[in-house]
């Protein structure tokens, strides 16, 4: 997966996944609209046919890069405790 910025302010971060569509893409806009400092996350491919998703984040009271960050570690943490809940489960 490769990141190309498109915009990053005080408040606002837009980039495009390169090799992304839906799966992570909603999982990442899904897990940063729990922050309560993201005022607007969102993604859309261009075409059906895309394989980069044009990815935008708002917020109000924390930086965007921030925001981004805590949410792939809340996600890095979700997939750790799924994978041992699997190995638990599949002993």
């Amino acid at each position: 997966m490769e990141i190309e910025v498109k915009k990053n302010t005080k408040n606002e971060l837009e980039f495009i996944l390169k090799g992304e569509r839906h799966t992570f893409t909603n999982l990442l806009r899904a897990t940063l609209l729990k922050d309560s400092k993201v005022v607007f996350a969102a993604y859309k491919l261009h075409h059906p046919y895309d394989t980069d998703a044009s990815f935008a984040v708002r917020t109000e009271g924390k930086a965007p890069k921030k925001a981004l960050v805590d949410a792939l570690k809340k996600i890095s943490g979700e997939l750790n405790d799924f994978e041992k809940e699997v190995k638990k489960a599949l002993k």
